[in-house]
């Protein structure tokens, strides 16, 4: 440290010195030296009054005790002055509120002292002089002989008292720290813990000495200019732990050569028992030398303890691994039965589908399981009674059977019209609010968008006014019908007037007191008029594009065709789209009027694999495109002629299993890039990567020969005929030997013939 900061550090100590003089007032006004802080023993006469040092506090801290009584003990001895027995000489609390303004001072006062030597204390801390302050109690000015213990002021108690100048122009009232400055209360309450589970709250009063702490040093920012001052602590350095054993040591001291290499000599002294000087040697200690260790020892060592260290460290990563390859085994495990558990739950899903479509069927596909169900018996009766009887008997038995399949074709027909009955509400209801959809399209954004025209709107008041027909009330139906009546009243035609005269007449029985059953037939031809305007493109122009019969005459060149079942002409929808098909031959009616009457086929299950199939390849592609220009008859095909209506690999015939799938996971999927598999087969032949790695060159040329009688088939469809390699269509007529193949379908069988033939 260079002489200028020796002399500026002695400067600064000399400022606190006389900084501390000042501000150390005695209660009588005169101020004196006094010992430092540590060395003081509070409450001896003639000393500076710690207490006395009063804290100005703008709001008063709510853990300060209000009384002694609610003090604990420790802050009753924190307070009390040790080696003090005169009375006169405890302390106690007393509060100055300074008024006008609110301020208030806490300070410890001994309650011997008069209030006069509290005015002289006081004004030294103000700054103002002691004549001008008076101090009141409880509204009662106080007299300057008078202590606090004359007061009422008990020991280690508290007291509150008012002080006002009487001069407040010239020596106004204020403290001379702001509050802003000191956000530290007075007093705080410590929570100390005293034993265990047990806790003890001792009140301590914040000290605030005046003078300033002792500069130590420090150092400067360069680069901000900001100065950071050393700190000082009052508490020793941690010891280290005894180990129980004797250490020695020996320091040395060694010079660190830069340009040149060498032995850094050590210097070593002794002292030894000769003439005049005796040594003692309790202490010393017998050292022997231990055995010479050559190099080749030490690297053997060494390279034992390496080896030693590799051995754990190799250890450690086996077992990790084998937590690896453990955990994978776990997460397969359960893969493979949460698989498992997903393919029984979804077995026996369909099983309860089936189960419930043949007790309650609904739709067309149901009564087709249970017509295919009919002949299914039919043909396991028939072949009974064929096996085990002859003659007479055998010709009873099938008039019989005959009988009996009358019955139950009879009983599924009724069940069949009621189920239409009831379906006929849910129909005409899907017709409504479909006409009285608004229209919807996607934005750039994703986000859908609608819009209501007038037609909208007109078709949505039209299905509310037919939905209010049947569901109103007795009491409300008279209002609907005059809203129905003005309604149809805007065109006048012969519908709309028998319309109205419907309407006037169940008005009229209405008012008479008719019944409502007696008027059902009347209500039902008002609500089939009114359908049939509603369904009329004139009065609701929006249902124009949900009818079959297009209004304009011309458009019923192109769509119109003639159904060779029936001879009638019937529009596009009412035939079924097939990818084979080069024209219609049968409307839908024909074609399952057909099915019911001869093979009573149920498609269902086809219908379950291509749906499968088309989510699938979605999933993969979303330009997929062959799944879904392929019908339920061209899956059928597929299924029954080329793969045998069996899984590839295990042979399978649980078609309600079976899933089509890619060949080679890499090319979309087609007719002859696909594999019939089961569904617990699936999710092996997915994750193989080459086929003609993982397959038996046997099985590969048996499922490329499938591949072959596919493409050969679906080749000769105008929209499949696109999708092939022009080199591999070219081929096939030199790869395959033209013969009809024969599919079997229950009695009987169809033959298709070679492509020469087409």
């Amino acid at each position: 440290m260079s002489e200028e900061q020796r002399e500026n550090e002695e400067q600064q100590v000399k400022e606190d010195e006389e900084e501390d003089t000042d501000t150390n007032l005695q209660p009588g006004g005169d101020a004196e030296e006094q010992p430092p802080e540590d060395d003081r023993e509070p409450g001896r006469n003639g000393e500076e009054l710690q207490a006395g040092r009063s804290t100005i506090d703008v709001l008063e801290t709510v853990e300060e005790a209000e009384t002694q009584d609610d003090l604990p003990d420790d802050a009753e001895r924190l307070r009390e002055p040790r080696g003090r027995e005169n009375v006169g000489n405890s302390t106690a609390t007393v509060k100055v509120v300074l008024v006008p303004e609110g301020h208030v001072m806490t300070a410890a006062f001994a309650i011997g002292l008069s209030i006069q030597e509290l005015k002289v204390h006081l004004a030294a801390e103000l700054r103002v002089p002691a004549e001008v302050l008076q101090i009141s109690l409880d509204g009662r000015v106080v007299e300057e002989q008078q202590s606090l213990m004359e007061l009422g002021v008990q020991p280690h108690g508290s007291i509150r008292m008012e002080m006002s100048s009487t001069d407040p122009t010239t020596h106004p009232l204020r403290p001379l720290r702001p509050p802003e400055h000191d956000n530290m209360p007075d007093v705080i309450t410590v929570r100390v813990q005293t034993d265990e589970d047990v806790f003890q709250e001792v009140v301590v009063e914040i000290e605030r000495p005046p003078q300033q702490k002792a500069y130590l040093g420090g150092y400067r920012h360069r680069l901000t200019g900001v100065q950071y001052h050393h700190a000082a602590v009052q508490t020793l350095p941690k010891r280290r732990p005894d180990r129980g054993v004797e250490v020695f040591s020996r320091n040395t001291q060694t010079v660190k050569l830069k340009s040149q290499a060498q032995q850094c000599p050590v210097n070593a002294s002794s002292q030894m028992t000769g003439i005049g000087c005796y040594v003692s040697c309790m202490n010393d200690k017998l050292v022997s030398p231990s055995g010479y260790i050559t190099a080749d020892k030490h690297h053997n060592t060494r390279l034992n303890a390496v080896i030693f260290l590799q051995s754990f460290a190799r250890r450690w990563l086996a077992q990790q691994e084998v937590n690896r390859l453990r955990r994978d085994r776990d997460q397969r495990l359960a893969w493979l039965e949460l698989q498992e558990t997903r393919r029984r739950e979804e077995k026996e899903e369909q099983l309860r589908d089936r189960r419930q479509r043949w007790m309650s069927p609904q739709r067309r596909e149901d009564f087709n399981l249970l017509y295919h169900a009919l002949e299914k018996w039919r043909c396991e009766e028939e072949e009974q009674i064929n096996s085990s009887l002859r003659g007479a008997e055998r010709k009873a038995a099938l008039c019989s059977l005959l009988e009996q399949e009358t019955q139950l074709i009879a009983a599924i027909g009724r069940h069949r019209i009621a189920v239409q009955d009831n379906n006929y509400d849910k129909t005409v209801r899907n017709f409504l609010d479909k006409s009285a959809a608004p229209h919807q399209w996607r934005a750039a954004d994703g986000r859908l968008i609608e819009m209501d025209s007038p037609h909208t709107i007109r078709a949505r008041e039209l299905r509310d006014l037919y939905n209010s027909l049947s569901t109103v009330s007795q009491e409300q139906r008279l209002h609907v019908l005059m809203t129905l009546k003005h309604t149809v009243k805007e065109h006048k035609c012969q519908l709309t007037r028998d319309m109205v005269d419907l309407i006037d007449r169940e008005v009229d029985l209405m008012t008479r007191g008719v019944k409502a059953a007696s008027l059902e037939g009347l209500r039902k031809r008002i609500s089939t008029l009114f359908l049939q305007y509603i369904k009329t493109p004139a009065f609701n122009p929006e249902v124009a594009k949900l009818l079959k019969v297009p209004q304009n005459p011309s458009q019923l060149k192109n769509n119109m065709f003639l159904c060779r079942g029936c001879h009638r002409y019937l529009h596009s929808a009412d035939f079924k789209p097939s990818a084979s098909a080069e024209r219609h031959s049968r409307c839908r009616d024909c074609t399952r009027l057909d099915n019911i009457a001869r093979s009573r086929d149920d498609f269902s299950c086809y219908k379950n694999i291509l749906r499968r199939l088309r989510a699938d390849e979605q999933r993969l592609n979303q330009e997929a495109k062959i799944p879904f220009l392929l019908q339920v008859e061209d899956l059928r095909y597929l299924v029954d002629v080329v793969w045998a209506s069996r899984s590839a690999l295990h042979a399978s015939r649980d078609l309600y299993n079976l899933v089509f799938v890619r060949w080679e996971r890499r090319k979309d999927w087609s007719p002859w890039n696909c594999i019939l598999l089961s569904k617990e087969e699936t999710s092996a032949h997915l994750e193989v990567e080459d086929v003609h790695k993982a397959y038996d060159a046997t099985f590969i040329r048996r499922i490329e020969h499938k591949h072959t009688l596919a493409r050969r088939h679906f080749s000769q469809m105008a929209v499949m005929a696109e999708y092939l390699d022009p080199q591999l269509s070219a081929a096939l007529g030199n790869h395959l030997v033209s013969k009809p193949v024969t599919m079997a379908t229950g009695k009987r069988t169809i033959d298709t013939p070679p492509a020469s033939a087409h």
